[in-house]
């Protein structure tokens, strides 16, 4: 059976006796953002407030329960252990109770015990060496026994320490999603310990159900108990074996909680599934989306592209149903563009040559006013490979080709002020513009003496050196700022407009691998050296094409915004309807 078939075909089954309207829009639930994630926790909320399952009256009344553990608290072991909070403590109620069950605290029906310090010194004697749990052992339902440590204790403490099937398992804490992970120890080696930051309940009672007690203390009631009394750090927290004995406990009747176990079990299969069932969906729509998209710049003519298109088109709403589609397509759009088939050539456009022509003499100027500090750059012969063959009247460029210098920022880190002139990092471009919100400022004679080497202006392209590798900006600003080392300049002349196509060229796929190709520092540090980026390969076009395609591609960017706000706003409509439904069933 497919996982949608076991996903769907349970439901109504399942769910015979929860609220309609819950019932019939489970699965919509589960499909919204963290749907199957809010549906766990909304089937345990449900479970531990005893609204999963229905109450019978003929049920053995919590009471018997209770007094059956009132003689496993008379035992001198319990009684050495036991560290009880104050009697006239009062117990308070998370929430309302069916009634027939009844608040306790976990410690009147568990006998709560830590387990074995490590690095104890001293002679042990009749030493015996055994596997124990630590944390990382003991996740939230299952425990994990590869790769267990082991610790030497005496023989005569193996009583204390050693875990018997059915023993809940809780942990101390660590990192906030260790506080409180538990767990059932079913016996899975013969003889096993547990280390001091893992808590060991075991029931005073032989009609303890340590399953209903894994439910309710996975439960995100009892996660906000132990959020709410951890001993918190920046980033660790825990709780100790008094707050852990304190701890509010709804106790149903016996037959009650299996019931309510087996029926929690059942839906968490089915999340399971459903689970699973997004998975697939995602991956079958990965692999679908990147087979329709790849035979777009797979296309060599217009006319294929075309046909191609028409094939995407058809399937859109099947394809275009999640942001991150969009961003593909939007991809795709940039490679289109770049390989010149996203507009029609014209033959009478000027070709790239002569554009190249008129870059070399305003380069030439350029370098004549600056004499004597840094010139241009020189053409480089260590190129990259070319990727595709060139449109008409197209030129395959080295950015030092149509740059009249390529630079970088200071390398030597200036005395920040309050005020002054902005000093711009690789935080501060985002690819779109310059972000002068979150900026350093510098003393105005330091901006000078940067500025001279390296100089900033409306139209010219910055480019990130480190960190996001080649995620360009084009200066969109006449305020005067000044760059980091981490920012590449590549200031373009002025006579021609081409820096709106270049922006969009360095932010391609196309240009995406090539950085990967030149990127310095290893495999796990992002950099791109000054002396190689005149290494990448630049598709020219025409500069009348050049218009064409940054209009078109503009126009078709605008519509990818539009279509990713329209997905994310029916997104936030799906998530405000599955928390109504929620808060109902949970009010009920």
């Amino acid at each position: 059976m497919s996982a949608v078939l076991e996903a769907r075909e349970p439901s109504a089954r399942y769910l015979a006796d929860a609220q309609p309207a819950l019932v019939r829009q489970f699965e919509m639930l589960a499909t919204a953002p963290g749907g199957v994630a809010r549906l766990r926790d909304l089937i345990l909320r449900l479970a531990v407030q005893g609204k999963l399952v229905q109450q019978r009256e003929h049920d053995n009344p919590v009471a018997v329960l209770l007094r059956e553990a009132e003689p496993a608290k008379e035992g001198a072991a319990f009684r050495s252990r036991f560290k009880a909070t104050k009697t006239d403590d009062e117990l308070i109620a998370p929430f309302a109770l069916p009634e027939s069950w009844a608040w306790v605290r976990l410690g009147e029906v568990t006998d709560i015990s830590g387990g074995v310090t490590l690095g104890r010194k001293g002679t042990v004697e009749q030493p015996i060496t055994l596997p124990y749990l630590r944390v990382a052992n003991v996740q939230r339902w299952n425990v994990l026994c590869q790769d267990l440590k082991t610790v030497t204790i005496a023989k005569t403490e193996l009583d204390r320490y050693q875990l018997r099937a059915g023993d809940l398992l809780i942990t101390e804490g660590g990192d906030w999603d260790k506080v409180g992970r538990t767990a059932i120890w079913s016996g899975e080696l013969p003889i096993c310990l547990h280390q001091n930051h893992v808590f060991k309940a075991r029931g005073l009672t032989p009609s303890w159900n340590s399953e209903w007690a894994q439910v309710y203390l996975n439960s995100p009631v009892a996660r906000a108990y132990f959020a709410s009394c951890s001993k918190q750090t920046t980033n660790l927290a825990s709780i100790n074996m008094t707050q852990l004995k304190a701890c509010a406990f709804p106790l149903p009747p016996v037959a009650e909680q299996a019931r309510i176990v087996a029926r929690v079990d059942e839906l968490m299969r089915l999340c399971d599934a459903l689970e699973a069932q997004g998975r697939l969906e995602a991956e079958q729509h990965a692999r679908l989306l990147g087979t329709l998209l790849g035979t777009l710049t797979d296309s060599s003519t217009p006319e294929e592209l075309a046909a191609n298109w028409k094939r995407v088109a058809d399937h859109f709403d099947l394809l275009l149903d999640r942001p991150e589609a969009v961003d593909a397509l939007e991809q795709t759009v940039l490679q289109l563009a770049v390989r010149g088939l996203l507009v029609p050539q014209d033959p009478r456009d000027e070709p790239a040559s002569e554009l190249l022509k008129a870059i070399r003499e305003e380069k030439s100027r350029w370098s004549n006013e600056r004499r004597g500090r840094r010139e241009a750059p020189e053409s480089r012969t260590d190129r990259l490979g070319v990727p595709f063959a060139a449109p008409p009247g197209w030129s395959w460029v080295g950015p030092d080709q149509v740059a009249l210098q390529i630079t970088d920022g200071t390398h030597h880190t200036p005395k920040y002020q309050a005020r002054g002139v902005a000093f711009i990092s690789v935080k501060d471009i985002n690819g779109s513009t310059v972000n002068f919100s979150d900026c350093k400022y510098i003393a105005e004679d330091e901006h000078r003496e940067i500025n001279a080497r390296c100089n900033p202006e409306r139209g010219d392209l910055l480019l990130c050196r480190i960190g996001t590798l080649g995620r360009a900006t084009l200066v969109d600003t006449d305020r005067p700022f000044s760059l980091f080392v981490s920012v590449g300049l590549i200031k373009l002349p002025k006579s021609k407009d081409i820096g709106r196509y270049l922006h969009m060229v360095l932010s391609s796929p196309l240009l995406a691998e090539q950085y990967q190709s030149i990127k310095a520092g290893g495999s796990h540090t992002n950099k791109l050296n000054l002396g190689d980026i005149p290494r990448l390969q630049i598709p020219l076009p025409p500069l009348a094409e050049q218009a064409r395609i940054v209009a078109r591609v503009t126009e078709l960017r605008r519509l990818c915004t539009n279509l990713r706000q329209r997905l994310n706003l029916s997104k936030a409509t799906q998530t405000a309807l599955a928390d109504a439904l929620v808060d109902p069933a949970l009010a009920a």
